[in-house]
């Protein structure tokens, strides 16, 4: 049964715990920056208000007290020199004030006390200073120090005091900007601890959920997965957690059913392979003995069947020689058809066995040299070039694996029928040649001969089909065939180039030894030409492995008249006459 899939999902509880955690930052961030700048500002006033009014307010102080000095020494000795302490007193203290005043607009009580002690100064300069100055310059020192009273001095001291409680308002607000700067930074500091508690509580939490949500039901998942793997698949697999997790824990159980399953078709799949297999190997058998029984066939055909063929055709000959010339023309001409009909009986029987034990009598594969190969087939087809006054030319040819006698019987039979189907009044001309085509050999026989045309180019490998009549061109019609069934045995193929400019070329592939790279530089081979019997039938011809001699002539099997290559050319490789 399936659980149910409800809840908040694993990606909505990972936002949302991310979403407070990240609210709860941002607000702390912006209580920090409002509290940062706080302190500053009050930093600000301790060191560039409190601070300097503080300096000023003594500057102011020692201004006033130059001037109560000054007017006191002028009073005693009526110098005017002894007033420029009071002028300097005077515009300092003027100086001072108007810098204190560019720093009171957050400090109204200060700048109270400030003008307080503007205006006792002023009536102390107004009541004491002034008069004592003009007294003395008028009515001489002792009339000026008549005017330097107790009263006077009474009235100075109240300035003095009005200055000291500008200095305490001064030193006052001082104190309360350094304890708002210990207040807002211990703030501070307060708010950076709770913003890294936010942070510590918020990973624990999450490590937490994710224990609980996320590692807990995948390796929970994961032990079911395993107990499947190792071949329980029908262990039900079902998951907790977040939805995602339950939908994937449905999914691999929907995969372990499927698996199931298909194991369960693969059984019976396999029961019935091996239930196919006996019965092939009942079938291999039984070809296997049928084979055994259709090669004791063909060696009693081989002999039996040839034996009265023999009888008939020897006989045939006897009445045709003892008789000739004593019988009517219709006998003699049925007797020579009888002859004729042994002696290509004889061969058809002859070629047919060869065909057949190509491939299943082997000799093994060995590398095998091809220009050899071509020495071999010069020799056996001597006697047709020399009747044909044919030439047969051959360039560098490279060592493949395969069977020699196979191989020699190939090109022979190539090599004949290029001599066969030549044109009349033109001396045959034959070359073999090949080239490197990535792992393969492409090996090509060109000639002179009559050709063949494109729609025929496929036909004449079929065994026993003709493009001529026997009468024109002698053979069996099975030399093409043998072609194609040797090369194929060697893993190649054969075909005919239908693109050359005159006469025919068929071009076969064999696959090149490991480590081949290039094709071996070409050179041109002598071979002697030999005249042919005046039936082609009759050319000798390698015979297959299988049953030496028992295959017919080479110019019988490649009675195909119009054979042309197709695929690779070898025009680019040099081709020198013998």
């Amino acid at each position: 049964m399936k659980p149910e899939v409800g809840g908040w999902s694993l990606r909505r509880r990972v936002i949302t715990l991310l979403t407070v955690v990240g609210v709860l930052l941002i607000g702390l961030a912006t209580a920090e920056a409002a509290m940062a700048a706080r302190n500053r500002t009050q930093i600000d006033a301790v060191l560039n208000q409190t601070g300097p009014l503080r300096v000023q307010s003594q500057e102011l102080l020692n201004a006033l007290l130059d001037q109560e000095t000054a007017v006191r020494g002028y009073a005693v000795s009526g110098d005017p020199a002894d007033l420029s302490p009071y002028r300097a007193g005077l515009d300092q203290e003027r100086s001072v004030v108007a810098a204190m005043q560019t720093l009171l607009d957050d400090y109204p009580q200060i700048g109270q006390e400030l003008r307080i002690v503007e205006e006792r100064a002023g009536q102390w300069r107004q009541s004491v200073a002034e008069p004592v100055i003009v007294t003395t310059e008028q009515s001489g020192t002792r009339a000026g120090q008549a005017l330097v009273t107790d009263q006077a001095r009474q009235q100075f001291d109240q300035v003095r005091s009005a200055v000291g409680d500008l200095q305490e308002e001064i030193q006052a607000a001082r104190e309360r900007a350094a304890t708002d700067v210990r207040n807002s930074s211990n703030l501070l500091v307060v708010l950076l601890i709770v913003a890294a508690l936010v942070v510590v509580v918020a990973g624990a939490v999450l490590l937490l959920s994710l224990d609980r949500m996320v590692i807990r039901p995948l390796t929970g998942l994961a032990d079911q997965v395993r107990e499947v793997a190792e071949g329980d698949y029908q262990h039900g697999i079902a998951t907790a957690g977040p939805p995602e997790f339950i939908r994937l824990g449905e999914d691999v159980d929907a995969m372990r059913q499927k698996i199931a399953a298909d194991l369960a078709e693969v059984r019976a799949a396999r029961e019935r392979i091996e239930w196919v297999n006996s019965q092939l190997q009942k079938q291999a058998e039984e070809l296997t003995r049928s084979n055994r029984d259709l090669e004791q066939f063909a060696y009693v055909a081989s002999h039996d069947l040839q034996e009265p063929l023999r009888k008939v055709a020897s006989f045939c000959q006897l009445l045709q020689r003892r008789y000739a010339g004593q019988l009517d023309e219709r006998a003699d001409q049925y007797i020579a058809f009888a002859v004729d009909g042994a002696q290509r009986m004889q061969r058809l029987i002859n070629d047919l066995l060869a065909f057949s034990r190509i491939g299943r009598l082997t000799t093994g594969f060995a590398e095998v040299d091809l220009n050899k190969v071509m020495g071999d087939v010069a020799g056996q087809t001597e006697a047709a070039r020399q009747y044909a006054d044919a030439e047969l030319t051959w360039t560098e040819l490279p060592v493949i694996s395969g069977e020699e006698p196979l191989l020699t019987n190939l090109l022979a039979n190539l090599v004949s029928n290029s001599i066969k189907f030549r044109r009349p009044d033109v001396p045959p001309k034959v070359h073999i040649s090949a080239r490197l085509v990535g792992a393969e050999w492409e090996i090509s026989c060109q000639d002179n001969g009559i050709g063949i045309e494109p729609e025929f180019a496929d036909k004449i490998f079929v065994i026993f089909q003709r493009l001529h009549s026997k009468d024109a061109y002698p053979g069996t019609g099975i030399g093409l065939a043998i072609v194609k069934k040797i090369v194929e045995y060697h893993g190649g193929r054969v075909w005919v180039d239908t693109d050359v400019p005159e006469g025919t070329a068929i071009r076969f592939t064999l696959p090149a030894l490991p480590g081949t790279v290039e094709p071996v530089p070409t050179a041109a081979v002598d071979s002697p030409e030999q005249p042919q019997a005046a039936e082609g039938d009759t050319m000798p011809s390698n015979e297959a492995p299988a049953a030496p001699g028992e295959q017919s002539a080479g110019s019988d099997r490649p009675d195909r008249a119009d054979e042309s290559p197709e695929s690779g050319r070898t025009g680019d490789m040099r081709e020198t006459v013998g």
